[in-house]
């Protein structure tokens, strides 16, 4: 089979153009602060994350280079930002845990293979036209998916947190439970010095988070200067709890003498050309846990720029975020990083520091050069500590299991749904879990869909409006039997709506004309058909003669496609009006 795209014009897939050709100088202000403010904020953060997903601290400031530089030129959204984040790091440790002893621990190679696969899925899927697959990821899938993955980060991360010996290797595929009952067998390796310093980090973000805008209100007051709620001095919790944490370790010699653990070297300078390994069995063993990424990747981000996007009035393209986003993932298997996607917290502080264009992320990308260039020795000596509670702090803001109790009382499925995705990605994995809230999801709507709702309508007053007989006063004839079925006529169905549409004459032996409202069938397939084909004969049998209305154009055109409506008893009426009108007159 051939695909190919259709290129009007080439400049629409580089949005970047437009952005420059329209370029303001009274921008670069703002886009300045904006970068310089998001790469401050970026650098722990992309550490924390590197540690999370099993690499070493500069893959996580590697994967804020390419990516963002590519995403900034090809991406249709002016505030969103791409790099590390929790969820892709968390999937990537999975994969690089389940796969990493059968390659002879081929860390690097595997997450270059990773970031290469997922950014061809992403093609993939534009070549398709696939922008749509967001939509199998339901709200309660994603919601059970999120909660699961915090939970799995924050459990991943108490042997860093505490100084505990977690007694496992292979990162946090490792079913939890089983983790957390080795983490308390092994409690007396508890290191206190460790533990104070990563509870002292999670206090410190939690008080920078609540109290820096407070603060800065009072300091401000005398000035007439006031500062919104959502200020980013909010977010600078991880660069000065990890700038204090780097200090007490070096001020008191912490990981000489109380065995604080600590990042180390890190090497200075920007990343060299990576060429992922060609291993033909590593690629086909990588492939599921790939194509996971790459749509979690693209769910994550395309839901993150359309907020912001609607905050600005905007839009951003589906099909462009996958070239985007695709392109962005490959750098970073060319660049030695690891997969990537839209940074929820990031893109935030980009856009309320007031960043106009991409340009922004491109000085965000600066601020990391520089650090890679000339600052990474002031790392070596930061705490894992400090960074498990970055990541902690991060990923507990990420939980919602408040929306389980609304959901249960307007859709229980969707609770249902949203627990067993939780459990299984729990208890099996990423993959499992939401290949699992996936099929469930479906497959509750296939339930839902079987047991089409059919209900009698009847005229209100002397209006040409419709509604049930069992919600409303309306007036009804014996001999016209008016029925709506509320879904589209399919397989799963077809055999329920015969069955219901036979009980409605039968339960009226007054009953003439069968009308069905076709007002809420937007689509009928063959086995649909077949069955107004079946009842149709069935009903003339009776002596009872079948007329459709408010037929849609495409329902109409499927059925005039066949002899349906040439050999219908009955009539085509356009409103259920005039077919009341009309039929009433007869006997």
């Amino acid at each position: 089979m051939h695909f190919q795209l259709k290129v009007r014009n080439w400049r629409s897939y580089i949005p970047i153009l437009d952005v420059l050709s329209h370029y303001q100088r009274a921008d670069f202000g703002h886009d300045l602060l904006a970068g310089l403010v998001v790469g401050v904020i970026t650098i722990p953060q992309a550490i924390a994350y590197a540690f999370l997903a099993g690499l070493p601290p500069q893959a996580g400031l590697y994967a804020c280079l390419a990516p963002m530089v590519v995403y900034a030129i090809l991406g249709s959204s002016r505030q969103l930002v791409v790099g590390p984040v929790a969820v892709a790091a968390l999937m990537v440790a999975a994969a690089v845990g389940e796969h990493a002893p059968v390659y002879s621990d081929a860390y690097l190679g595997i997450t270059t293979v990773l970031c290469l696969q997922a950014g061809v899925f992403l093609w993939l899927l534009r070549v398709w036209n696939m922008g749509g697959v967001v939509n199998l990821l339901s709200h309660p899938v994603i919601v059970g998916f999120v909660n699961a993955a915090a939970l799995l980060i924050i459990v991943s991360q108490i042997s860093a947190f505490t100084g505990i010996s977690s007694g496992l290797q292979g990162g946090v595929s490792t079913n939890p439970f089983d983790r957390l009952m080795v983490l308390l067998a092994n409690a007396d390796s508890l290191n206190i010095t460790t533990a104070t310093i990563g509870v002292g980090c999670f206090l410190g973000l939690w008080l920078v988070r609540l109290g820096a805008v407070p603060v800065a209100r009072i300091l401000l007051r005398p000035f007439g200067q006031t500062l919104p709620d959502q200020h980013p001095l909010a977010r600078l919790g991880p660069l000065l709890v990890a700038s204090g944490a780097a200090l007490a370790v070096w001020g008191w010699d912490l990981d000489l003498q109380a065995g604080v653990a600590t990042i180390g070297f890190v090497p200075s300078g920007l990343p060299g050309f990576t060429m992922p390994p060609f291993n033909w069995d590593m690629w086909v063993d990588l492939a599921p846990s790939s194509a996971m990424i790459a749509v979690v990747a693209y769910v994550e981000s395309y839901s993150i720029g359309t907020m912001l996007a609607t905050r600005k009035r905007t839009r951003i393209n589906a099909n462009q975020e996958l070239i985007a986003l695709g392109a962005a993932n490959i750098s970073a298997a060319f660049s030695g990083a690891y997969p990537v996607a839209g940074s929820f917290s990031r893109s935030s502080v980009n856009y309320q520091t007031g960043a106009r264009t991409p340009v922004s992320s491109l000085v965000c990308a600066f601020v990391i050069v520089l650090t890679l260039l000339f600052f990474t020795p002031l790392f070596a000596r930061l705490p894992h500590a400090a960074l498990a509670a970055i990541v902690i702090a991060s990923v507990t803001g990420l939980m919602d299991f408040r929306s389980f109790r609304e959901h249960w009382h307007i859709y229980p499925e969707d609770s249902v749904t949203q627990l067993v995705t939780l459990f299984t990605v729990l208890l099996f994995g990423v993959e499992a879990g939401l290949i699992t809230g996936v099929a469930l999801s479906i497959a509750f709507f296939v339930r839902q869909s079987s047991r089409p709702h059919v209900a009698i309508v009847g005229r209100i007053g002397d209006s040409e409006h419709f509604r049930s007989i069992r919600r409303y006063d309306v007036e009804t004839f014996q001999h016209i039997a008016a029925a709506r079925v509320d879904e589209n006529l399919y397989f799963a169905n077809a055999n329920q709506v015969e069955n219901k549409l036979l009980k409605v004459v039968q339960r009226r032996p007054s009953t003439r004309h069968l009308l069905l409202v076709c007002s809420a069938i937007n689509m009928i397939d063959i086995s649909g058909l077949e069955m107004l084909y079946r009842i149709n004969q069935t009903l003339e049998e009776m002596g009872i003669k079948l007329h459709l209305s408010e037929v849609k154009g495409p329902v109409m055109d499927q059925l005039e496609a066949t002899d349906f409506v040439m050999s219908m008893t009955g009539s085509v009426f356009f409103t259920t009006d005039q077919a009341m009108r009309d039929l009433a007159e007869r006997t």
